[in-house]
């Protein structure tokens, strides 16, 4: 029973916070201290990352499988995933990512990060996709992309953050976001598939197939209806989201 509440809890975490401001990591990691789990079962956070990839490929598929006619905007986008495929290498290899995962640096990230979404959506809008995303501002956006492996920060939450301020408009920050998130968490997958191997683990059982359903699930849906959000409102929700949240754990590391 505990191990049913587990997957359904990682993957409806996973699925909605993997593509809004809010950092996936930060939650899941949350999850297992609220809860009790020592550690988040391997099998499950590959099944429900690999659940968030097929999501988003599937809402691009338009533009994933005219990859013809979208060769530049791939070619940007593989240029803007290399910063974080490098750097998160070295960091995962020497285990100095695990190092940062405390409820106090992601307190402190939470609402840092937070605080900087909201100076750069007050920036003027005035590019897009289509006119606007150079090499360039791939290679930028994709250094922004490096601060995403310190828990706290959230991946898509720095890419808008970067996007933002580049001057891009929100739903065209958002999908760069997304678009970014295939080679980022297909990454992951592998990753995480290897280590499955070593492990002599079961890959295709019950729960896995479960989980990476449901996530892909949440995570289609988070992605449809967040860039319907954001093509009526500003990220001051998603703001004072990570101030309170932030707060409230930091009053739990120094009391």
């Amino acid at each position: 029973m505990e191990n049913i509440l587990q997957i359904i809890l990682v993957s409806i975490i996973q699925g909605i916070t993997e593509f809004i401001p809010v950092s996936s990591s930060a939650h899941v990691n949350l999850l297992s201290k609220i809860f009790g789990y020592q550690d988040i079962e391997l099998v499950i956070n590959v099944s429900a990352h690999f659940g968030s990839l097929i999501a988003v490929v599937f809402f691009f598929r338009r533009e994933v499988f005219e990859f013809t006619k979208n060769k530049s905007l791939f070619f940007k986008i593989i240029i803007a995933s290399i910063p974080l495929g490098f750097v998160g290498f070295f960091l995962i290899k020497y285990g100095l990512i695990s190092n940062l995962r405390t409820l106090e640096v992601i307190g402190w990230t939470t609402i840092i990060f937070g605080l900087l979404l909201y100076v750069s959506d007050k920036f003027k809008i005035d590019q897009n996709i289509k006119n606007s995303f150079t090499i360039k501002s791939a290679i930028i956006i994709g250094l922004f992309q490096i601060l995403a492996l310190v828990p706290g920060v959230s991946r898509s939450g720095i890419i808008i953050t970067g996007s933002r301020f580049l001057k891009f408009n929100r739903v065209d920050s958002a999908k760069i976001s997304f678009l970014l998130s295939i080679p980022a968490l297909g990454g992951w997958s592998l990753y995480g598939l290897y280590d499955l191997i070593k492990e002599n683990n079961n890959l295709l059982n019950t729960g896995a197939i479960f989980t990476a359903f449901l996530s892909f699930i949440f995570s289609y849906l988070t992605i449809k209806y967040f860039l319907a959000y954001l093509k009526k409102f500003n990220l001051s929700f998603f703001v004072a989201y990570r101030v309170i949240l932030g707060t409230i754990l930091l009053i739990l590391v120094y009391l």
